[in-house]
């Protein structure tokens, strides 16, 4: 395949531009592309695909100031239920990292305009062939199949009708659905003919599984409400979702069949061949790596750290794949991290948040490359000692704990077993991993409840004002269906005309209080948003019966409502005062405010010190002790960025926005507030923590919640400074005369310790047995710590002459183990590391050391007596000592 003449040139970047401007042109609003991490949505583990960040407007539970959008959306799937990575550089369209281009329609136009600008876009201005391109559209939609073959003239035989293909009624290719029941609808996917010297059948054929035919462009049309029975029912307003991936357009646009020849992989692929000095630039190997610098920069600028769980355990496996392949081809130093500014200059100008992080990026990294070069040192002795017994075959249990918890490749495993003659099971290993996939996916699947009937107009909320309203009674739900009344000990949801009940929004929680009429009285337990604009207070019928068109007085819980505010306002205060303190990197990643305190997680590398933390609670009460004003302005989005708003990365705005001015602290809030800052009363940080790599939290009270907390510490001062019998003033001192007099009955407990260990490991030696002309001796020494343990070893090696000795000790479920060896036996090649190492493996740990002397612990005490019986044969091997019978 190759370029035709007559068409021009489109790099990766040209298409972004063009395709974003071609439906800007057309009234669309250009959306930024989201993070990878999904905001506020607990169901998925990344972006995977353009419409996440619109899906609570697909579901009715969010609005946008515009009916019609288009992106570029950054998407990653490589884990959960979306997991191409083992096939990623090895196939020509199999990315870890990819973009999506993308145009909306909300209730807007519907098919015939989504249709019709799909083909002149790719056809007028992308200029492909018209006879190359196919589609498919779901068997009963005949609208999208007339407007095909009938408007815009594709011919009938390259319109294919498809059918239920996955057993059952819409369980098909060309019909989508957003979860088991709710939105769903027909879609029409366009083709692009490579033509008939590759392989491959048209869609719908028996042969499509080929190349030759390659999937473009998806339109999903929304238009039907999936029920629990599996009837659907027609959507009020329907909607349209498209994607089409970048790589797979540009592979097409620039003529060549792979998205790896494409103008943005060669580069990269070049830039990885410069640094592991490869010189085949079609090796498999240079492939995998230009794709995952781009999956692992991304997800680093998006704050996401390598790690052993969730999102960073993945993003570990994606960086210890490419260095993997890095090594495979004769790199054994850190060298993908210097990837980023090659990567920065093809991508920087699109997503400035890549180009803004480009060193930290970098140094994220390279931290990772040094940690995992010296974890496959760590594997390689793992390895040794499970190939120490001689087996012929290495258990695939073993293969596969050291590719996932170690993260020592297979292959590499698979190399090391076949130098030694032993073959990897295989079978053994995959099942394995099929489990953990499994696990996986299980964890990562798209789960979504259903939405609440509701079609009526928004609420007004007036709950800035005021706590206390008269309103009128428009919904009520039980157990999520619409209901007329509900009545006393029933549970249920009530939807009014207007309320000062503030819904959970922003990280301040849902307002709680009454709505009474006459005898009725419904505790609303928590107020969350049913869809944008439309509060539902949640709670129970105390007395009475509620029913639609009721008039109730909605009273909120004053001194709660009150309490959240100190801390929603403070949370502002501390935002402010982390960034002034920590830098400018600080980002907010999450925030809880309630009465009780206010929870904040934000993004440094390290815990805060004494120091720091002081310094923040002393900018925070100073804000405070200034009693200044608060403000909150309403204005359009442009104009809060232009008064420098500080906004939350990855949050959605629309075109208008409420800009909040408290102390120096000015940002995008919708939530609830003091008038002055002197109004939150005394600020006292409680705890200081990690939560994830590279996230931090910090948790505050403030005022009655503040002087509460003092006043507790201070109760505990007191009762302190009553145990150990001294004034509050001298407490320290007391407490150090206190620790120091337990240093020295410590030192005393060790010396008797020792003296007694000593006399045990004099009766220990008599146990030793001859291996050739040496000495073993594998015993328990129980009581024993790792320096009394060490001490006994270094005892029995001097006792014994030329030996190895090993000593283990059980304390609390856990198993000690210390191994020595004399300098004598190191050099015939009997190292301690190597076998405490394998010995730990048996006991259910890990562990190793210097080749004189090496420690290790595990927790399977039950296998310790067999552990220690093999001492002797270790060594026997190790010697290439004949077995004694």
């Amino acid at each position: 395949m190759s370029q035709p003449a007559d068409r021009p040139f489109f790099t990766v970047a040209d298409i972004r531009r063009t395709f974003l401007d071609f439906f800007a042109q057309r009234g669309h609003t250009v959306v930024p592309s989201s993070p990878l991490i999904p905001a506020n949505d607990p169901t998925l583990m990344f972006t995977n695909s353009g419409m996440v960040q619109f899906k609570d407007v697909f579901l009715g539970t969010d609005k946008r100031p515009y009916v019609r959008a288009a992106s570029v959306q950054a998407c990653l799937r490589a884990g959960g239920k979306h997991n191409d990575l083992e096939n990623v550089g090895y196939t020509a369209r199999h990315h870890t990292f990819f973009e999506m281009l993308g145009n909306w329609s909300f209730g807007d136009y519907f098919k015939r305009e989504s249709l019709k600008w799909s083909w002149e876009l790719l056809t007028e201005v992308f200029r492909l062939p018209p006879e190359r391109l196919w589609a498919t559209v779901y068997h009963e939609d005949d609208e999208s199949y007339d407007i095909w073959t009938q408007e815009i003239g594709l011919p009938p035989e390259r319109v294919v009708r498809i059918g239920d293909n996955k057993g059952g009624k819409y369980q098909s290719d060309n019909f989508w659905m957003m979860a088991d029941t709710g939105p769903c609808g027909p879609c029409s996917e366009i083709f692009y003919d490579h033509g008939p010297e590759v392989a491959g059948g048209p869609p719908g054929s028996a042969e499509a599984d080929g190349d030759r035919y390659i999937e473009i462009w998806n339109n999903v049309f929304m238009q039907f409400d999936m029920q629990p029975d599996g009837s659907v029912r027609p959507l009020p307003a329907p909607c349209v979702d498209t994607g089409m991936g970048l790589e797979r357009i540009a592979a097409i646009l620039q003529g060549v069949h792979s998205n790896y020849e494409i103008d943005l992989f060669r580069a990269l692929i070049a830039a990885a061949a410069r640094e592991t000095g490869a010189t085949d630039l079609t090796s498999p190997s240079l492939r995998v790596i230009a794709d995952h610098i781009r999956a692992t920069a991304f997800l680093v600028a998006d704050g996401v750290i390598p790690s052993n769980e969730g999102r960073g355990y993945v993003q570990r496996r994606i960086i210890r794949r490419a260095i993997r392949h890095g090594y495979k081809l004769g790199r054994k130093a850190p060298f993908f991290h210097r990837l980023v500014p090659d990567l920065v200059a093809q991508m920087g100008e699109a997503y400035p948040n890549l180009a803004a992080q480009q060193q930290r990026i970098m140094d994220v990294l390279r931290a990772e490359e040094e940690r995992f070069y010296e974890t496959l040192e760590h594997g390689m002795a793992i390895l040794d000692a499970a190939l120490a017994g001689g087996q012929e075959v290495l258990e695939g249990e073993v293969a596969f704990k050291l590719h996932d918890t170690y993260g020592f490749p297979l292959d590499l495993t698979q190399d090391v077993c076949r130098e030694r003659g032993v073959a990897v099971d295989l079978e053994g290993f995959e099942a394995a991993m099929q489990r953990q996939k499994e696990q996986a996916r299980a964890a990562g699947k798209f789960r979504m409840e259903r939405v609440l009937d509701y079609a009526g107009p928004d609420n007004r909320f007036v709950g800035y004002e005021h706590l206390r309203a008269e309103a009128k009674v428009v919904a009520l739900y039980h157990e999520g269906t619409p209901v007329a009344e509900l009545k006393a000990g029933q549970r249920g949801i009530v939807v009014l005309d207007e309320t000062p009940f503030y819904a959970e929004s922003g990280g301040q929680v849902g307002d709680r209080g009454v709505l009474e009429s006459g005898s009725m009285r419904f505790e609303v337990h928590d107020t969350q948003k049913i869809k944008a604009g439309v509060h539902g207070h949640h709670g129970v019928v105390a007395q009475g019966v509620i029913a639609v068109g009721d008039h109730v007085t909605a009273q909120v819980d004053g001194p709660r409502r009150a309490a959240t505010m100190r801390h929603h306002s403070a949370t502002h205060l501390l935002h402010k005062a982390l960034r002034e303190v920590l830098g400018e990197h600080v980002q907010q990643k999450g925030s809880l405010v309630d009465d009780e305190r206010t929870r904040f997680d934000f993004s440094h590398p390290a815990p805060l010190t004494a120091q720091q933390l002081r310094a923040i609670e002393a900018r925070v009460n100073a804000q405070i002790l200034a009693n200044s004003a608060t403000q909150a302005r309403v204005m359009p989005l442009e104009q809060a960025k232009a008064l420098g708003a500080m906004m939350l990365f990855g949050e959605k705005y629309g075109e208008t926005v409420r800009v909040l001015d408290i102390g120096s602290s000015r940002e995008l809030c919708g939530g609830t507030h003091v008038a002055r800052t002197g109004d939150i009363g005394l600020f006292k940080i409680v705890a200081e923590s990690g939560v994830a790599a590279g996230i931090r939290r910090v948790e505050a009270v403030a005022g009655e919640r503040a002087l509460a907390y003092l006043q507790q510490l201070e109760d505990q001062v007191a009762a302190a400074a009553a145990a150990l019998k001294a004034p509050a003033p001298e407490l320290v001192a007391r407490i150090e005369q206190v620790q120091q007099r337990m240093r020295e009955l410590e030192k005393a407990v060790e010396a008797l310790k020792g003296k007694l260990a000593g006399a045990q490991a004099d009766e220990l030696a008599a146990q030793a047995v001859a291996v050739g002309d040496a000495r073993v001796l594998a015993a328990r020494l129980d009581g024993a710590d790792a320096k009394v343990l060490r001490e006994a070893v270094d005892r029995l090696k001097t006792k014994l002459g030329r030996a190895v000795v090993v000593l283990a000790s059980l304390e609390g479920g856990k198993v000690q183990l210390c191994a020595g060896v004399t300098p004598d036996l190191v050099a015939q090649g009997v190292k301690a590391g190597e076998l405490v190492g394998a010995l730990a493996a048996r006991v259910g740990g890990k562990g190793g050391g210097k080749p004189d002397l090496a420690m290790a612990g595990g927790s399977d005490v039950a296998a310790l007596p067999a552990a220690l019986e093999g001492v002797a044969g270790w060594v026997q091997a190790r010697l290439g000592l004949a077995q004694t019978a």
